[in-house]
């Protein structure tokens, strides 16, 4: 699948830098579909066919940057590739990590609840 579409660009273009912005916006999601990794976009580089973004579903959850073409040359054991989530709109950088940490402590919390069980 091609990850960066003509609109896509011309969107990370009208957008531009977000470096200095508070709550930069994601403009684009990408995820692998056999996995836990997801790629979400705020900045595009066309020259270098590199995105700055949040990646989240690794060992840790970070921002940096990240290559389209490393993205779209990966293929899981089951032939599938990164994919774009076609259905994503637009959003506040914030609302996606604040949903993630969410998420994380609910995993610690039933992780907690699971191993008092096993102590007792």
């Amino acid at each position: 699948m091609k990850l960066i579409t003509k609109e896509l660009k011309e969107r990370f273009k009208e957008i531009g830098d977000q470096s200095n912005v508070k709550d930069p916006i994601f403009i684009a999601k990408f995820f692998d579909p056999c996995g836990s990794g997801t790629w979400y976009a705020s900045e595009y580089d066309p020259e270098t066919n590199v995105c700055f973004g949040y990646v989240t579903g690794f060992f840790v959850d970070e921002w940096g940057g990240f290559s389209i073409d490393e993205l779209e040359a990966l293929t899981s054991p089951l032939g599938l590739g990164i994919e774009r989530d076609i259905a994503f709109k637009e959003i506040p950088s914030s609302q996606i990590i604040q949903k993630n940490r969410i998420s994380e402590l609910d995993k610690a919390k039933s992780k907690e609840g699971q191993d008092n069980e096993i102590e007792r």
